[in-house]
């Protein structure tokens, strides 16, 4: 089992930064293939971005391709997502997850476990 549990959420102006974190329990974290999403009121969840184990690939949504950048740190148990260069229609509440996978995958549903989510406001 794992639990994960969202950080770093706010209230940022449009071209600011936020960086998320996600804390993840369990002692075989390293061995998950991580990933966020996010969702806006009234929209399906849609995938942001996901990272392998070691850290060493790593596959983005077009959408935040060059403004977000996932990373993890396994000795911490922790996957972060540093948002740069946001936008209003970033707006949304982000999720992480965990897949027992080793593929990156954009499919919610290939995710096996969820934290709760973190609230992200970009105002214009």
């Amino acid at each position: 089992q794992v639990q994960l549990v969202e950080s770093g959420g706010g209230l940022v102006q449009a071209g600011g930064s936020l960086r998320l974190s996600c804390a993840a329990s369990g002692r075989t974290f390293g061995s998950f293939v991580m990933g966020w999403f996010r969702q806006a009121p009234g929209k399906e969840r849609e995938f942001v971005a996901t990272i392998t184990w070691s850290a060493g690939s790593t596959y983005y949504a077009d959408s935040v391709k060059g403004r977000f950048t996932i990373s993890r740190d396994n000795a911490k148990n922790t996957v972060y997502l540093q948002m740069n260069s946001l936008k209003p229609e970033d707006t949304a509440v982000y999720y992480c997850a965990a897949d027992r996978s080793p593929y990156l995958r954009a499919r919610a549903a290939s995710y096996d476990y969820w934290g709760q989510g973190t609230q992200v406001t970009v105002s214009s």
